[in-house]
């Protein structure tokens, strides 16, 4: 019999509704829940992130939810740390910690125990990096990451420069793609179920343009104004999908309306991506959510329930 304590993690696209759902298992399960999402971890990016309100939350609390700056760096080995210490304080608590998102990357470390403690760095080979993103753009930059790591060519944005950047460094320094090692270790410390909810791909899509339509409504625009206003347009943070898309509009480069048509795009192809990523990257299973939410609830809860009791 396994000593490893029970983790529930709950994956999905982008507007599948993993909040909602969450707040029922974490309800049902005596649980408390940590955002999986890389995003969320930033203060005054609520309306672009789709971060849970506290009337959403229903008493259930919540971890790694605005807990650095917009200027702040945050990486997947932060993300790691901070995760693993809030799952031990819910543990301590008696209750069920539950992770949270879409960032699948940031949960796999989790869940597999990545090492990042042994790459070491190159100051020097990463100023001359920024120096060619800052001549070339960050496509050339990017593209060199095709031939000697194409997972993370796949996976990483163009203007994800620091993390492009790191993923190169790590090849220079190993001689091995940066998630090569990882791979390898499938090892856990804690006794883990990852539940996937999917949906149709017409009404996902028709639910990712309402949502970007509610963002609107909810003052999206005058969030990214405001932090345009404090200086932030060109921080890491705000190259993320619901930012990088209506600074533009803030600057005067485009339209409203062809600001939110990239935003209603990016935000598919986005969805796209992270199912790509977790049905190859994950042991999952999966729930499909199109129809009578309500039923798909009932349904993991029994999973879960014949899983841990």
């Amino acid at each position: 019999m396994t000593t490893r304590k029970p983790l529930i993690v709950v994956v999905g696209p982008t507007a599948v509704g993993k909040t909602a759902t969450s707040i029922q298992l974490a309800q049902h399960f005596n649980g408390e829940i940590i955002s999986g999402d890389s995003m969320q971890v930033y203060r005054d990016m609520d309306i672009g992130t789709a971060k849970i309100t506290p009337e959403e939350m229903e008493d259930v609390p919540h971890h790694l939810i605005d807990i650095i700056n917009p200027q702040d760096s945050f990486s997947v080995a932060d993300f790691q740390s901070a995760a693993n210490t809030a799952i031990h304080k819910i543990y301590e608590k008696g209750r069920i910690p539950f992770i949270v998102g879409g960032t699948g990357l940031y949960v796999n470390a989790v869940l597999y125990n990545y090492d990042f403690s042994e790459k070491g760095e190159d100051t020097a080979f990463r100023e001359r990096l920024e120096q060619y993103a800052e001549e070339n753009g960050n496509e050339a930059l990017h593209s060199q990451l095709k031939d000697i790591d194409p997972e993370s060519y796949q996976e990483l944005h163009p203007n994800n420069r620091r993390r492009v950047i790191r993923t190169l460094e790590v090849y220079h320094l190993t001689g091995k793609p940066l998630r090569s090692d990882k791979e390898e270790n499938r090892s856990s410390s804690y006794d883990f179920y990852v539940i996937g909810l999917t949906m149709d791909r017409d009404k996902l899509y028709e639910r990712i343009n309402l949502r970007v339509e509610q963002m609107i409504q909810d003052g999206l625009i005058e969030e990214v104004k405001k932090l345009t206003n404090e200086g932030f347009a060109s921080v890491q943070s705000m190259q993320a999908i619901g930012y990088k898309e209506i600074t533009p509009y803030i600057l005067g480069d485009c339209s409203k309306e062809e600001a939110i048509d990239n935003l209603k795009q990016n935000s598919r192809r986005f969805a796209k991506r992270q199912l790509t990523w977790f049905r190859n990257k994950m042991d999952i299973e999966w729930f499909d959510m199109t129809d009578d939410r309500e039923e798909k609830i009932e349904e993991i809860i029994l999973y879960l329930e014949g899983k841990l009791f």
